[in-house]
């Protein structure tokens, strides 16, 4: 990295009048010595007016010294490319070059010469106090332990004490310093091999404390800080040394932690700066990681960078296995997708339908499969929260991709989708209706479809369908008079076979039971008509042998008791009862429901603020507990974990060991006591024995205590 001195551009100054833009030019044209940053023996900020020549602000409008252009900007060919304002750990090469020239004032030509020969040695003197880069180190686990938080600590006290009023040198400085020191290899742009949150999971509580706090206190900078975060990796990334870019990926790591949003701000920007180096795939998936973070703390944030970043590129070949790779660790991170719902339309949606099912595109087979196997999750994501609202939106498209000719597997799908929009969405059966025309081939085989799942569909659908096949009916005969076809026969054939399963009904059991009735009512008739009477009936006689006639009759009394006894005391108490209980409970009742409905709105209420009130403050309680603890407790923590493990390997353990063996010994003899066979009369020998060798043992010492006491109290002879 290169360490060099800051200084404002174009857009953070204002020139209200003729004195703040005296001030503008005088620092625009004004360096401070490298003597005086790097060295702490020099005296800090002393400046030096140093007017430049044409050669000199030509050459600085050429580097792009103006005012900071927004990202969309650098890839248009009208314009310079983006230029970031310099930090204190950059541009250190650039300030030793231009260092002779502008620490005196030109004011005679014997001065310039004067200048430009005492270049060599001053250059030398600077390059002597230029901090030396730390050794690299194996891997980024050990770059993290040797990281000097003071030393880091000191340097942002510098930024903020030489630009108070300007936040975004110190970002900046935390990021070049930070990215100074990391100095681990990378693996690849993306590091998928790694957690999603690698490397800034690496930093500890003290770094995280640090880049927080002045994170949080620069937060109207951080959006031109992320840009410039971006910008920087993809300037290194030019570069033939290579070097390791974890500083800048651990900043943006932190900003997307909590302004996720910072992310998506100038996604069409982005868009065409991926565009622009898409023949460089490092380059590429270096902005694809970087703006995907987001998604790792917000989803909504994560579908819109994918969306609107991924998705365009989902072709090319480079970039779509990390694309589908990070939508799958997305979609698996958060297991709720109700956050997700909203992000996601028709437009976006049936493109990803088209990668997934369509043979022969530009998806291998292996990424083909596994973006199938994210669908249903997409699938849940795009109906959104209310499917019976927005299904009919989707039916178009589905239908117009319902082709005869298409893969089985996406047919069965888009027929499946097209019954879940009909069953969900009522207004899905109108929009078919005004398709239906235009589409008679699809139409087919969505009937089709229905008439062979007829058993499985919704009551509620079966009902519905009865007035659009009508309708379409109406249309096939309509259109059958004009113009004569295959399919339009087919259709109609369709529609006739489910207007008569919709006639049709299940099994007759009403029927069934009514012949039943008949029958049996016909053979008692003609029992008693061949018999001449009732009582010689072969019904009647039956009955009496069973003995079901004197059941019968018993039960038909005691019923018909019971039941007088039971209507009159209804009858005389019933409206006494009612008209007390009415009295009585009424007002009682009606109070505790009042009460209990102001009982339930006021616990909503408070459990609704209760909830929204505990997660706005459990995460800013986390954080200010984890950042705030100082070492010590969870060293503390660590020391008593590793005795109460001392104390359990080497005392606990062995007790109940010891424990056991006591138990097992005395087990043992109590064995052999019994001849080798515990039994009950066995034990209560032991108690009996216990019992009076206790009861000596106490009648001996209450003696021996008794006589002890006379003793005592007997006066000696």
């Amino acid at each position: 990295m290169r360490v060099g001195s800051p200084f404002r551009r174009a857009e953070e100054g204002t020139r209200p009048n003729e004195v703040s833009f005296f001030f503008f030019f005088f620092e625009e044209k004004t360096h401070l010595a490298p003597g005086n940053m790097a060295s702490n023996n020099g005296s800090v900020g002393k400046w030096e007016v140093v007017k430049k020549g044409k050669k000199s602000n030509a050459a600085e409008k050429k580097n792009g010294g103006g005012a900071r252009k927004a990202l969309g900007e650098s890839n248009q060919p009208s314009r310079p490319p983006l230029k970031m304002s310099e930090t204190l750990f950059e541009g250190f090469e650039k300030m030793t070059k231009k260092q002779n020239k502008e620490q005196v004032p030109p004011a005679a030509e014997s001065s310039n010469k004067k200048a430009s020969s005492s270049k060599p040695s001053k250059k030398s003197h600077s390059s002597n106090n230029t901090p030396s880069p730390p050794p690299p180190r194996k891997t980024l686990e050990e770059a993290f332990k040797s990281l000097d938080i003071s030393d880091l600590k000191q340097q942002l006290a510098r930024s903020q004490s030489l630009f108070p009023e300007n936040p975004s040198v110190w970002v900046k400085d935390l990021a070049g310093y930070l990215n100074l020191h990391l100095t681990a290899p990378e693996t690849e742009p993306t590091l998928s091999s790694y957690a999603h949150d690698y490397p800034y999971c690496l930093t500890g509580k003290e770094l995280k404390g640090v880049i927080k706090g002045l994170i949080g206190r620069c937060s109207n900078v951080l959006p031109d800080f992320f840009d410039y975060c971006i910008y920087t990796m993809l300037r290194e990334l030019d570069r033939q040394s290579g070097e390791p870019l974890h500083g800048y990926r651990v900043c943006i790591q932190a900003i997307l932690q909590d302004k996720s949003r910072i992310a998506t701000q100038n996604l069409p920007e982005y868009l065409e700066l991926l565009r622009s180096v898409q023949n460089r795939p490092v380059k590429c998936l270096t902005i694809m990681w970087a703006l995907g973070q987001a998604g790792f703390y917000d989803l909504s944030q994560g579908l819109k960078v994918w969306l609107g970043i991924m998705l365009p590129v989902l072709g090319v070949k480079s970039l779509s296995s990390y694309a589908i790779a990070y939508l799958e660790r997305l979609l698996l991170l958060h297991a709720n997708l109700t956050k997700g719902f909203g992000i996601m339309g028709p437009k976006e949606f049936f493109p990803l339908l088209d990668f997934a099912f369509m043979p022969k595109n530009a998806l291998s087979p292996s990424l083909q499969e596994q973006l199938r196997r994210l669908y249903p999750r997409l699938k849940v994501l795009a109906f959104g929260a209310k499917p019976e609202n927005t299904l009919h939106t989707y039916l178009p498209s589905f239908l117009s991709r319902a082709t005869p000719n298409c893969p089985d597997d996406m047919k069965r799908e888009l027929l499946n989708s097209m019954t879940e929009c009909l069953c969900v969405d009522a207004q899905s059966l109108g929009v078919w209706r005004q398709l239906y025309t235009k589409h008679l081939v699809q139409s087919g085989l969505l009937l089709d479809h229905l008439l062979k799942s007829w058993s499985v569909l919704p009551p509620k659908l079966r009902k519905n369908l009865k007035e659009t096949i009508q309708s379409f009916r109406v249309t096939n005969e309509e259109m059958g008079d004009a113009v004569g076809s295959q399919d339009l026969q087919e259709c109609a054939a369709l529609c006739q076979n489910l207007q008569v399963k919709m006639r049709g009904r299940g099994f007759p059991w009403s029927k069934l039971l009514l012949v039943l009735l008949v029958f049996i009512a016909g053979f008692v008739a003609h029992d008693l008509r061949s018999h001449g009477s009732v009582a010689e009936s072969t019904t009647v006689k039956y009955l009496q042998t069973s003995g079901l006639t004197s059941v019968s009759q018993q039960a038909w009394s005691k019923i018909t008791m019971y039941s007088k006894q039971g209507f009159s005391w209804l009858e005389l108490n019933t409206p006494y009862y009612y008209s007390e209980c009415v009295r009585v409970l009424g007002p009682i009742l009606e109070q505790v429901l009042e009460k209990m409905k102001a009982a339930a709105v006021f616990m909503s209420e408070k459990t609704t603020q209760f909830i929204v009130w505990v997660k706005e403050t459990t995460p800013l309680v986390i954080d200010w507990v984890y950042t705030n603890t100082p070492d010590s407790v969870f060293d503390a923590l660590a020391y008593l974990k590793e005795f109460l493990i001392f104390l359990h390997h080497n005392y606990v353990l062995p007790a109940l060991a010891y424990v056991l063996e006591l138990l097992q010994r005395a087990w043992t003899s109590l064995q052999e006591s019994c001849n080798g066979e515990v039994s009950v009369s066995c034990l209560r020998g032991h108690a009996l024995a216990f019992t009076n060798s206790t009861w000596q043992m106490l009648q001996h010492t209450t003696l021996a205590i008794k006589t002890w006491a006379q003793e005592l109290l007997t006066p000696a002879g």
